[in-house]
């Protein structure tokens, strides 16, 4: 069932919105517009129901804050409001609101706006979906890595949780292509993919490839050590999957791979620690290719061998 969020400081028109909607869809109810923003922030919503005129943070202040952010912004707002002149209209439009209903409204009405902007939204989210797959591979491309690691990065700064970044690229990707051919890598990529998605099954985890030969992974609430060892047991496993390599470069296909574990706070960035990531994979290629390298909480490096 399709989630509404209504925000109304008045109780008895948000109970009369609820009556309207409740037979076809779950509704959650937030007061003011600070307890909204909570909410939608936390869970994932298929329409918002705004009141405009609201104490404090009205409507349109909260519109522009959900507007601002990567993990609201894309969830539709019809405001509702007694303020039907044109101008306070084309503001709420202006804003990023998808439609406007004026008091006093009619039940029909209502239901067929809601039903109208979720169907929309479906759709749209269905389409998102599809264009966040990689073709190749069949997993996360790098949109979709962007979109997810914004949301769980915040959410791991909310909780206070380990969270860790691991970056892979397989092993003398070009010298395999003009060996067995671009056909060949193409399939060397998914079996890469392929293993690494096995391994990384807990709702939590998170795969992408991040572009070329490069992969990208996110483990939420597990320590270092545990995620260096879940990087080495994926490393290794490539490497069993004897995929034949060029012999003057290395007898199968394998990955190398480097990674940071951090407790993120507000004054960091998830960008920074994806560069730190990197510079852990920069370092296993470095090592001799073929290892896992990791950077602990306390910016340790630990090499695999």
């Amino acid at each position: 069932m399709e989630k509404v969020l209504i925000v109304d400081d008045s109780s008895v028109q948000a109970a009369r919105l609820k009556a309207i909607l409740e037979d076809e869809y779950k509704i959650t109810i937030a007061q003011t517009a600070e307890e909204g923003l909570r909410l939608v922030r936390a869970e994932e919503y298929s329409l918002i129901l705004l009141d405009v005129v609201m104490p404090g943070m009205d409507g349109f202040m909260l519109l522009k804050k959900l507007q601002e952010e990567v993990i609201t912004q894309s969830v539709p707002v019809i405001l509702i409001t007694s303020l039907s002149d044109t101008r306070n209209e084309y503001k709420g439009l202006t804003l990023g609101a998808v439609d406007y209903i004026s008091k006093p409204f009619h039940p029909l009405i209502v239901k067929a706006r809601v039903n109208t902007h979720i169907k929309l939204y479906k759709y749209r989210k269905q389409v998102e979906r599809q264009s966040q797959i990689d073709q190749l591979t069949g997993i996360a491309n790098r949109r979709q890595h962007d979109h997810y690691s914004a949301v769980k990065w915040k959410e791991a700064i909310r909780l206070q949780v380990p969270f860790s970044i691991c970056m892979m690229d397989i092993d003398h990707f070009k010298v395999y292509n003009d060996t067995f051919g671009h056909p060949a890598g193409d399939k060397a990529l998914a079996s890469v993919a392929r293993v690494i998605s096995s391994h990384l099954q807990r709702s939590t985890d998170f795969v992408a490839r991040y572009g070329g030969e490069e992969f990208v992974a996110l483990l939420f609430g597990d320590g270092a050590d545990k995620a260096f060892e879940h990087l080495k047991m994926i490393r290794q496993e490539v490497e069993n999957q004897h995929i034949p390599h060029d012999p003057s470069t290395a007898e199968w296909v394998t990955v190398s791979a480097g990674g940071v574990t951090i407790i993120p706070r507000m004054e960091h960035s998830y960008a920074s620690y994806l560069k730190i990531a990197d510079t852990m994979l920069y370092d296993a290629k470095k090592f001799g290719r073929n290892m896992a390298v990791w950077a602990n909480e306390k910016m340790e490096q630990w090499r695999e061998r």
